[in-house]
């Protein structure tokens, strides 16, 4: 306060409204108006150079967005500066964390702490903010940094909004709630915490009525408020995805809501990028496209932009553009960026190009070396996450369908190697059933070459088996890869396979309308038995011809063992 004493009164006066420029930068960032946020904290910093809270609330905004080199140089800037420089030690702190240097973000975040004043709480909100909002988030840390701070200031509604957002995070909804009321008790004017507390509603049990209701209470305090309109969106969508007659209504309801919270937002290419997040969501791949294609047109450098064209590229049938578009993603972008959908996308738009028709008009695959980065690809994205094997079923069965069988096998081989698969049953399954055909359909000498696939079906349905004693699906097949197998082995294996088939079948109530594959059955696995077991062999060849009198070769057999 003795400063202020040899301050004229237009420097007084200045320093308020500097004061009040920074409070509608915070409202600007919670209404997520980033753009019109950062033109707000650029002016602040020309204007008055040594406030070092603005150069950390700028870069703050820049993490938001997840420009961190950006970022970092406005939080180096604002440390060097004469007043509140300390704040920027905590966003370069948020940095460490991020980057998993948890050591260097402490050493950073003790400093600050160690020179707060009793009351000082605002620093402690934004270090258990940097915990909660890093790539790398540590919501305990968070809720222990937070609780300090509320110890000191127990009436301050941000303490109680961040703390509500750590157990948010951490999945602690009871806590959460609890919090965010109290943020809103405290603060009746805290949107942010009333718009949580809805969101809370909307994952509880599926109420969407009620969060609907509690979200439009927001709209009519404050129909401006643009973050309740992206909520609004998202419940609609959730919505439909659970009452399916309504689902293309709350679809185009969503997308309004979606539509309208852009509107008030910047409309910067941040927002828009999250508009296309929510166009991939929804399934809107022709205004996803579009939205990519003008985005590309504002900013040639952002990476993130070359995703949304390959998967909508794709998902419209514009392969080569998917192929393109997915490259130059793949090429340019951090590693840690990358998730497991690109390389699926990769994977998918590459399997549609190396398949063509031959001049029967028969499917096959043309471009041999483009497949094989095809299925390259689709493994990358199960290293990457295995739970998206889960949707590589589909995939098979469009080859399957194509009769394409060995790139069918091909899918289903890597989507069942997954222990997560959770289709495993059905994907082991399919990858032996895609085996067999693809053998039967080579040639001779081919089918010299392939006992190591024959192999590998049998192992797959040896998993079925064992998941699925009862499929008697699962013998019927694996006796026809061991009768292709052509070894002593293998034809023993066969006949087992055959017997458990057998078994199986006839103890139905309906065994009769399997008759051409229990005839198989007794044909062929009565042959191997009438060198092995004799008796077994009059009994299977007895009970073939009891199916059908006129087949020539069981009769013929069976006249042998007589």
């Amino acid at each position: 306060m003795k400063e202020f004493k040899f301050l004229g009164l237009s420097l007084l006066l200045f320093g308020v409204a500097n004061a009040q420029d920074a409070t509608e930068a915070k409202k600007a960032i919670d209404a997520e108006q980033y753009q019109k946020a950062k033109t707000n904290l650029k002016s602040l910093i020309a204007s008055n150079p040594e406030e070092g809270k603005n150069y950390f609330l700028l870069g703050d905004v820049y993490l938001i967005q997840s420009e961190q080199d950006s970022a970092a140089i406005f939080f180096n800037k604002g440390k060097a500066v004469k007043n509140n420089g300390a704040y920027n030690e905590i966003g370069l702190g948020q940095i460490d964390l991020d980057n998993g240097n948890t050591a260097g973000a402490q050493t950073k975040f003790a400093a600050v702490e160690k020179d707060l004043k009793k009351k000082d709480t605002e620093q402690l909100v934004y270090i258990g903010r940097a915990y909660i909002y890093s790539e790398k988030p540590d919501y305990k840390k968070a809720i222990e940094v937070l609780n300090r701070a509320a110890a000191k200031d127990p009436k301050n509604a941000q303490i109680f909004l961040n703390l509500g957002e750590a157990y948010y995070r951490d999945r602690d909804q009871n806590n959460a709630y609890k919090n965010y009321r109290t943020a809103s008790e405290l603060d009746p004017s805290l949107l942010r915490a009333q718009l949580q507390l809805g969101v809370i509603t909307k994952n509880t049990g599926a109420a969407f009525p009620e969060a609907v209701k509690f979200f439009e209470g927001i709209v009519a305090k404050n129909p401006n408020y643009g973050p309740v309109y992206r909520e609004l969106a998202e419940t609609y969508y959730k919505w439909g995805n659970t009452d399916y007659k309504k689902k293309k209504e709350y679809n185009t309801k969503a997308l309004e809501y979606y539509k309208k919270y852009m509107g008030l937002t910047d409309y910067s290419l941040n927002s828009r990028m999250r508009y296309a997040d929510f166009l991939l969501l929804t399934g809107d791949y022709k205004a996803l496209e579009t939205e990519a294609k003008a985005m590309q047109q504002m900013d040639n450098v952002n990476k993130r932009i070359y995703r949304y064209l390959a998967y909508a590229a794709y998902e419209n049938g514009n392969y080569a553009e998917s192929i393109t578009a997915i490259k130059q993603f793949l090429t340019n972008v951090e590693p840690k960026r990358v998730i497991a959908r690109d390389y699926m996308y990769s994977g998918l738009a590459k399997l549609a190009v190396s398949i063509g028709a031959d001049e029967r008009g028969k499917s096959v695959v043309k471009d041999q070396a483009t497949f094989d980065e095809a299925i390259a690809d689709l493994k990358a994205a199960a290293a990457k996450d295995p739970n998206i094997t889960n949707e590589f079923s589909d995939v098979g069965k469009k080859l399957f369908d194509q009769k394409l069988y060995s790139a069918a096998a091909a899918v289903y081989e890597t989507a069942a190697a997954t222990p997560e698969d959770k289709n495993a049953l059905m994907d082991n399954f399919f990858l032996a059933y895609s085996i067999y055909f693809d053998h039967v359909s080579k040639t001779a000498d081919a089918k010299k070459q392939n006992a190591e696939n024959l192999k590998k079906g049998i192992a797959a349905l040896d998993k079925v088996i064992a998941a699925s004693s009862g499929a008697q699906d699962a013998y019927l097949y694996k006796a026809r890869l061991n009768q292709n197998l052509q070894t002593n082995e293998s034809y023993a294996e066969m006949a087992k396979s055959y017997d458990e088939y057998i078994r199986i079948v006839t103890a139905t109530a309906d065994a009769a309308k399997y008759n051409k594959f229990l005839l198989e059955a007794y044909s062929n696995a009565g042959a191997y038995y009438a060198v092995a077991d004799k008796a077994k062999a009059k009994e299977y060849f007895t009970k073939a011809l009891a199916i059908d009198p006129n087949d020539a070769y069981v009769k013929g057999e069976l006249a042998k063992l007589k």
